[in-house]
């Protein structure tokens, strides 16, 4: 039971800062907050990521790519372009890695209002932080499994973050119902979504890439969205009005 908690609460703790933070915030604009608050996020995303920890600057460079190039050859993660699921997660690990690094050319345009914190990245995407991590988790594991099955989840925990980009960036490219026809094979995963807390409305997320609610029907319920609402009247973000951080042509 205790095992089944962890994985629980490390799904939605990991998710809720990806897509509220790494997401919405830093890809998107769709919220502002003050650099101190921004430092809170980092560190949370941290904690709640542990060894599958992105970099908030290098996912939203590559995010905007991907929303700029969708389904091209240029889009990091597309299934039009790989042949299984795990071919597209390998190229999506190495343009990050090559965007956190420098070590890959970037446009001007996708790196404009993106959050730095350079030498915590430098730590948090570190080995040597993965690797601590990777044995906190193991250890926890080991003290409290009672069946050897739940040793199963050991993996998804290790890399909870690259496990919610496989299933929205494969999965919601491929199956699904759609809102909206665009140019691209985005699709709606779930009709509702509380497993992915709104990042499965995939094609709705395309339509309004800037929008607070993923949710579009009266059945989309995006849990994040009132969280987001919330913590505006806490002053601790304040919306903005929505516009494009980037655009889908130079």
């Amino acid at each position: 039971m205790a095992i089944l908690c962890f994985f629980i609460s490390l799904w939605y703790a990991s998710l809720f800062c990806q897509t509220f933070f790494q997401h919405r915030y830093a890809a998107h604009g769709a919220f502002k907050m003050s650099k101190a608050w921004e430092r809170v996020f980092f560190i949370l995303s941290y904690i709640a990521q542990g060894s599958s920890y992105m970099s908030p600057r290098a996912y939203a460079i590559m995010h905007r790519m991907h929303h700029a190039y969708t389904d091209t050859a240029l889009d990091p993660h597309s299934p039009s372009f790989s042949k299984n699921i795990f071919s597209m997660m390998m190229r999506t690990r190495t343009i990050y890695t090559g965007i956190f690094k420098g070590t890959m050319k970037l446009e001007p345009r996708f790196t404009k209002n993106v959050p730095e914190w350079p030498g915590f990245d430098k730590w948090a995407n570190s080995t040597m932080s993965r690797v601590l991590w990777a044995v906190i988790y193991v250890a926890f594991f080991v003290m409290f499994a009672t069946n050897p099955w739940v040793y199963f989840l050991l993996p998804v925990v290790l890399g909870m973050g690259a496990f919610h980009g496989a299933i929205i960036n494969w999965f919601a490219h491929k199956y699904g119902y759609t809102n909206y026809k665009l140019k691209n094979t985005s699709e709606n995963l779930f009709h509702v979504d509380i497993l992915m807390l709104g990042e499965s409305y995939h094609n709705n997320h395309h339509k309004h890439p800037a929008s607070l609610n993923f949710g579009v029907r009266w059945h989309e319920l995006d849990p994040v969205y009132p969280i987001i609402r919330f913590l505006a009247w806490l002053r601790i973000i304040k919306i903005n009005k929505p516009v494009l951080v980037y655009s889908a042509k130079p």
